[in-house]
C-alpha cells in the first residue's frame, strides 16, 4: 500500500497536466476571438472536458492495468488501420502540443531577455533550445522530470491563485476596463463557441490520471472524484483569469500583447515586478509542461510501436530510451518553426476533439459493462463532433493555414497506417 497514491495526488496530477503551458499560450488567442465572452469560452470548453472526463473515469474504473487511451482505442476497435490512425494522432497531437508549450515559452523569454536584438529570431532560439533542452533532461534522468514536475505545479499554482486575488483586488480599485465583460463587448456565439474551441488545448491533460488509476487507493470510490476534481478545479481556476485578464486591461492592450498576455495583465496592479514574475511563472509552467510532454509522447510512440501500429524502429533504444523521445523532439521543433501560435493551437484542439469523440463513443458503446450512464459518453461525443466542426469551418476563413495543418495531420495519420500494415502484411 506504501506504493499506492491518495485522491489528492491524483487530483494533482490532472491539475498538473492541464494547467501546463496551455492557459499561458492560449489565453490571449480566446480574447481575440471571444472579447468579452472569454470566460464563457473558456467555461464552453470546460464542459466538453467535465463530460469527457466522465468517459474516462468509467474506462479507466474498468481497465486500471491499461489505462491510457491508446489501450480504451484497442479495447473496442482491436488492432486495425482505423485504431491505428487514431492512436497515431493521439502521438502527433502530442507533438502539437510541444510546439505549442515552446511557442509560448520563446514568446515570455523574449520578454526579459534579448540575444540577437531582434524578439523574432530570440523566439526561435528560446523555443528551439528549451526543446533540446528538455529533450536531454529526458535522456538523463526521468527522476528528474518527475522531481521538476512537483516542484513547478506547486509554484505555478500558488502564483497563479495570488494573480487572481490581487487581479481582483486591482478591479476594484480600477473597474475603469470591467464594462468589457459586459453582453455588448461579446463577439457572436459561433465566435465564441470557436474561441472556447481554439483554447480546448488548455484542458488538455486531465487524461494523464488513467497512466495512475492502476495505482490509486479507493480506486472504486476515487476514479471519478479525481478526474472531476481536477476538470472542475481547472475550469473555475481559468474563467477567473478570463475574468481578471479582461478586465484589467483594454483590448487593444491584449492584443498587442496577445502572446504573453497574462504578464501583461499583472502589470496594472503590482506593476513591472508582477510583469516579471508572471513570466517566470510561464517559463517554469512551460519548461515543466514540455519535460512531461516529451516523456509521456516518447512513452505513447514506444506503445503504438509494441502494438504493431508503427513500424517497430520506434520500439529501438538510443542512449538507454526510445528513439520515439528523440523523434518526437525533433518533428516539435520543425513545426514550432513552421507554423505561428494560432495555427499551432487549431491542429492541437481539432486533435484532441476528435480523439475525445473517439473515446466518448468508446464509453457509449460499452456502457453496458462500464455501469454508466449511456447519454451522458453519446451527449460528449455529440459534442466533441461538433466542437471539432465548430472549430474547422470557423476558423477555415480566418486560419486557414491552421485548418488545412489540422486535417493535413489528421489524414496523414491514417495515411501512416494504411500504408504500414499494407507494407507488413507484403513483408509476412
Amino acid at each position: 500500500m506504501d506504493k499506492k497514491i491518495g485522491l489528492k495526488d491524483a487530483i494533482s496530477i490532472g491539475i498538473g497536466g492541464m494547467v501546463g503551458g496551455g492557459i499561458f499560450a492560449v489565453l490571449g488567442l480566446a480574447v481575440a476571438l471571444a472579447k468579452g465572452a472569454t470566460p464563457i469560452a473558456f467555461l464552453w470548453a470546460g464542459i466538453i472536458a467535465l463530460l469527457t472526463a466522465y468517459s474516462y473515469a468509467k474506462l479507466s474504473k474498468k481497465y486500471p492495468e491499461n489505462g491510457g487511451t491508446v489501450k480504451f482505442v484497442h479495447q473496442h476497435f482491436g488492432n486495425g488501420i482505423f485504431a491505428g490512425g487514431i492512436n497515431n494522432l493521439l502521438w502527433i497531437s502530442y507533438i502539437v502540443m510541444l510546439a505549442l508549450y515552446a511557442s509560448a515559452f520563446g514568446s515570455y523569454a523574449t520578454e526579459l531577455l534579448s540575444l540577437s536584438g531582434s524578439k523574432e529570431i530570440d523566439a526561435r532560439i528560446f523555443q528551439t533550445s528549451i526543446l533540446l533542452f528538455a529533450l536531454l533532461i529526458n535522456y538523463l534522468s526521468v527522476k528528474l522530470v518527475g522531481e521538476i514536475e512537483s516542484m513547478a505545479v506547486i509554484i505555478k499554482l500558488c502564483i497563479l491563485v495570488a494573480f487572481i486575488g490581487v487581479g481582483f483586488y486591482g478591479l476594484s480599485a480600477h473597474p475603469e476596463n470591467l464594462h468589457q465583460l459586459s453582453p455588448e463587448n461579446w463577439e457572436s456565439p459561433m465566435l465564441i463557441l470557436s474561441g472556447g474551441m481554439v483554447i480546448f488545448v488548455a484542458y488538455e491533460g486531465f487524461e494523464l490520471i488513467a497512466n495512475s488509476v492502476s495505482d490509486l487507493k479507493d480506486r472504486e470510490k476515487n476514479t471519478a472524484k479525481a478526474y472531476f476534481g481536477a476538470v472542475g478545479f481547472v475550469i473555475i481556476l481559468y474563467i477567473l483569469i478570463a475574468i481578471v485578464t479582461v478586465g484589467v486591461l483594454p483590448f487593444d492592450q491584449i492584443a498587442d500583447a496577445q502572446d504573453y498576455v497574462l504578464a501583461k495583465a499583472a502589470e496594472p496592479t503590482l506593476g513591472q515586478i508582477g510583469f516579471t514574475v508572471m513570466t517566470v511563472t510561464a517559463l517554469i509552467s512551460t519548461f515543466s509542461a514540455i519535460n512531461a510532454t516529451v516523456l509521456g509522447s516518447g512513452r505513447v510512440n514506444y506503445d503504438i510501436a509494441k502494438d504493431n501500429e508503427l513500424p517497430k524502429y520506434f520500439c529501438h533504444m538510443f542512449w538507454g530510451k526510445p528513439v520515439g523521445f528523440l523523434i518526437t523532439a525533433l518533428l516539435s521543433i520543425a513545426l514550432v518553426n513552421l507554423f505561428n501560435l494560432k495555427s499551432i493551437s487549431t491542429a492541437g484542439s481539432a486533435g484532441f476533439l476528435l480523439i475525445f469523440c473517439i473515446v466518448n463513443y468508446i464509453g457509449y458503446k460499452k456502457h453496458k459493462e462500464l455501469e454508466s450512464r449511456s447519454y451522458i459518453h453519446l451527449l460528449a461525443s455529440i459534442l466533441c463532433f461538433l466542437a471539432f466542426s465548430t472549430l474547422i469551418i470557423q476558423q477555415f476563413s480566418e486560419n486557414r493555414v491552421g485548418v488545412l495543418t489540422a486535417l493535413g495531420i489528421i489524414v496523414f495519420c491514417f495515411i501512416l497506417e494504411t500504408v504500414y500494415k499494407a507494407t507488413k502484411s507484403k513483408v509476412v
